[in-house]
């Protein structure tokens, strides 16, 4: 089974730039966490549902590559998807590129634990299985 790979499209605006008119770094991780989200969320599993059910998903490490950079108003594409999945634990693999010519733009990954509140927002967090459903729709049956 072929993972899900979400696509997530940004133009670079001011404010996400540097004094020189390119990408601030803080840039892409801020973009990465914007696409696991939307990833998750094309999975079944949008904000009201995770918030309704008690589930997060915890940073737990980042990393990014900064291979070359955008300046403002470029529009750039994030692709993403699941790379690795353990017992609750699972890798999302972020490759930035320019949206017009392919131009690869940063390489990034985040770890994140699949987890559920002990009774709501605020309180206590325990990690658990990803639910199946959630599996099966990133393209992780069977892993």
């Amino acid at each position: 089974m072929q993972p899900l790979l979400g696509r997530v499209r940004h133009i670079l605006s001011w404010g996400e730039c540097d004094p020189a008119g390119i990408i601030y770094y803080p840039t892409y991780y801020r973009w990465m966490d914007t696409a696991t989200w939307t990833l998750v969320a094309s999975a079944g599993y949008r904000a009201a549902r995770m918030r309704d059910e008690h589930f997060a998903m915890p940073l737990v490490n980042a990393q990014c590559e900064f291979v070359s950079s955008p300046t403002f108003g470029d529009e750039c594409e994030v692709r993403s998807f699941v790379s690795r999945f353990g017992r609750s634990s699972f890798t999302v693999q972020h490759e930035v590129v320019m949206a017009e010519g392919e131009r690869v733009l940063a390489r990034g990954s985040e770890s994140r634990v699949w987890c559920r509140y002990e009774s709501g927002p605020g309180s206590r967090l325990r990690a658990e299985p990803m639910p199946a459903d959630l599996r099966s729709a990133l393209g992780l049956a069977g892993a």
